[in-house]
């Protein structure tokens, strides 16, 4: 009985120097535990401040817009890695074992994230062929739309109603991509329609006017103005004009308003369809 008291108070004891121990161990470490934080607050404070240097120095450099957005993504994360890395060294934990638990980590995620690394190679792709940049006008399958941002994983589009289109960038470069922005110069195609009791070489006067009068309608290349096609109820004349890109939908929608206006004015028919109705008597009456 005695030697059961014993035993239970000499465990009762150790039991406590264990938790004394343990209490000693969490105390002498909160003050690691607390530098390591405050490191790693100064880090982000610091990743900022280098951030807006960066765009300080690119607005001076006049970098493109593309690169400049996609390199800031890029030193975001490599710098809150290396602040990451920083902090847990000061916790005591040895850089060997930081690197190897990264580099299993980085397998896991390569292997679970794969369809996202073919979007950071397709972003990196994107940055060097330069076949998008920001501000053009494309489309991308059956998308169409301003590039705003090439990120790492995604390009974003605004549709001409305003909607936010996000593709993945591995997506992109696998998609055929029609660039209207990449051409200094591009062709305004228009087709009038006239009556056939219409002069077609009058109405092929009265578009060369409008076209002459327009001052956004470049000269070279010469516009193109012919009466193309014989249709079963009108002659219809296509028109083919170059002006900047930027110009692009000014002239289309002055073109088809001047040239109506103009046909009013010389009394040029556009006609509309029509069914005309034969009725026949078969018995005569």
């Amino acid at each position: 009985m005695l030697y059961s008291i014993n035993s239970i108070i000499k465990t009762f004891f150790e039991r406590i120097c264990q938790m004394e121990e343990f209490i000693n161990k969490i105390t002498g470490f909160i003050p690691t535990l607390i530098f390591a934080i405050l490191i790693y607050i100064a880090g982000v404070f610091v990743n900022r401040i280098i951030l807006r240097i960066f765009a300080k120095g690119v607005e001076r450099s006049r970098m493109d817009q593309t690169v400049r957005k996609f390199l800031e993504s890029v030193i975001k994360i490599v710098s809150t890695a290396l602040i990451l890395i920083i902090a847990l060294t000061v916790l005591g934990i040895p850089m060997t074992s930081i690197i190897t638990v990264l580099g299993t980590a980085g397998v896991a995620v390569g292997l679970a994230l794969k369809d996202s690394l073919s979007n950071v190679a397709g972003g990196v792709i994107l940055l060097i062929n330069r076949t998008i940049k920001v501000g053009d006008y494309v489309e991308i399958g059956d998308q169409a739309g301003n590039v705003e941002e090439i990120s790492i994983l995604f390009t974003k589009l605004v549709t001409p109603d305003n909607k936010g289109v996000f593709i993945p960038n591995g997506v992109v470069v696998t998609s055929a991509i029609t660039n209207y922005s990449s051409e200094e110069a591009r062709r305004v195609d228009a087709v009038f329609g006239i009556s056939y009791d219409n002069d077609h070489r009058k109405a092929v006067s009265a578009i060369e006017e409008v076209i002459e009068a327009h001052p956004l309608i470049l000269k070279d290349p010469e516009p193109f103005v012919r009466l193309a096609e014989l249709n079963s109820n009108s002659l219809d004349i296509k028109v083919r004009v170059w002006v900047k890109n930027a110009d692009y939908w000014t002239v289309y929608f002055d073109l088809i308003e001047q040239v109506k206006e103009t046909f009013d004015k010389e009394d040029i028919k556009i006609p509309y369809n029509q069914l005309d109705v034969h009725i026949s008597n078969e018995n005569g009456a």
